[in-house]
Parts: C-alpha cells; sequence; structure tokens
C-alpha cells in the first residue's frame, strides 16, 4: 500500500521540516511515502472562510483519485490509540487497498466536497495544534503504526 499525506500549507519551521524528513525516511523502509504539500491560497485575506475552504477542497480534489482510500484529520473524527491506528493500517493492506491519502486541511477545515468523498475521519486530539506539527504528529504515527504490526521495540504499552 502507497501511503500519501496531503497537507495544505508549507512548513516552514526548519526544526519541524528536518523531523518530519526523518520520519518520512523511516517510514520509507516499511511502505512507499509521499508528502504533498497545496500551496496557501493566494490572497486569502479577501476570501470568506467559505470561499477559502471551497477552494483549498477544489486544489485537493484535483489530487486524489477515486480508487484513493481517504483519510481526512478532522477534529470530529474518531479517536484511535497508536495500537487502533496500526489495526486500522493492516485491515487497510489486508482489503488490498492501493493507495491511502492523509489529509490535514487549512485552517478552516474542509469543504463539503471533501467531507462527501472521505473515507474515514480520524482525530488525533481533543487539542488544537498547528497544522505543520500535525504533518510531524502523523508521520511519527504512520512510523509508530508499522513497527507496532513488525512487532519491532519503538512503541511501548
Amino acid at each position: 500500500m502507497n501511503i500519501k499525506l496531503i497537507a495544505v500549507g508549507k512548513t516552514d519551521n526548519k526544526a519541524l521540516q528536518s523531523l518530519i524528513e526523518e520520519y518520512a525516511k523511516r517510514l520509507s523502509f516499511y511502505t512507499k511515502f509521499e508528502l504533498e504539500v497545496i500551496p496557501d491560497l493566494k490572497n486569502a485575506k479577501n476570501l470568506s472562510v467559505q470561499q477559502q475552504k471551497e477552494k483549498e477542497g477544489e486544489l485537493i480534489l484535483a489530487k486524489i483519485s477515486n480508487s484513493d482510500h481517504l483519510l481526512i484529520l478532522d477534529e470530529n473524527g474518531t479517536s484511535l490509540t497508536s495500537v487502533g491506528f496500526s489495526d486500522y493500517l493492516q485491515k487497510k493492506m489486508n482489503a488490498s487497498i492501493k493507495t491511502l491519502v492523509l489529509l490535514i486541511g487549512g485552517a478552516y477545515g474542509f469543504s463539503e466536497e471533501v467531507y462527501k468523498k472521505a473515507n474515514y475521519k480520524m482525530s488525533l486530539s481533543a487539542m488544537t495544534f498547528s497544522h505543520q506539527m500535525v504533518r510531524l504528529f502523523v508521520v511519527e504515527q504512520l512510523y509508530r503504526a508499522f513497527t507496532i504490526l513488525k512487532n519491532e521495540p519503538y512503541h511501548h504499552q
């Protein structure tokens, strides 16, 4: 199974970017992984929140194929433990999902069209984190999930 992480907006924090790259490199030993960044909208301050969500939604949907399994990170999504997330990944691999796309939206969330396209909604926490930090958390949790599935000594219970 290929895994693609799509995120809106660039990571300008070099320390976070370095950690994201480190976990992406580790993850590459288990699966094909790709991080795709959708640039911030130009003149976003001139757009309403709804217009921003719709424009970002169009850019997001252009990056997703009909055969992709779309998991969106959403504050109202299902909360999983790390083991629960590894179980979720295993089920998708068992179902022969070719590409799992994880999606981190913009500051205001997703358009209705993106919600309709989503196969699953997952919450990382009830807390709010910067989108840059969420990228790191997601890549680390993907790596952790694969080490759990391989019975490797990274995750402790």
